[in-house]
């Protein structure tokens, strides 16, 4: 702990290589598709736009001094991303194409 520089940790975003995303249209989730664009096209209508319909779940990923990387209850966060769809009447995300993601992601963004 005496080696950390806690005032510099990001807490922040971080441009990553790589990112995941699905789609949700004519009432399913897309495929998961790997982006390196950190940019999303937005129709001008969208709900986040004029009502703040939005879940954000965050995850982070850590690489262990043995190399092996650790995420943090990755089932727990897909779990609460699905409660807050639910809660404001928004798709939820299957359990299983969430943790896809997330290993997708962590996986190509290794370093």
């Amino acid at each position: 702990m005496d080696t950390i520089d806690w005032s510099n940790l990001s807490f922040g975003y971080m441009k990553t290589d790589y990112n995941v995303r699905s789609y949700y249209r004519d009432g399913k989730w897309g495929e998961p598709q790997l982006e390196t664009s950190e940019y999303i096209n937005l129709h001008m209508a969208a709900t986040c736009l004029h009502y703040g319909q939005e879940v954000f779940e965050g995850q982070k990923a850590f690489m262990g001094k043995d190399g092996k990387i650790r995420i943090f209850r990755v089932r727990d966060n897909a779990l609460r991303m699905q409660s807050s769809a639910r809660g404001i009447l928004m798709a939820e995300p299957p359990v299983e194409l969430f943790e896809e993601m997330v290993l997708t992601a962590v996986k190509k963004n290794r370093r």
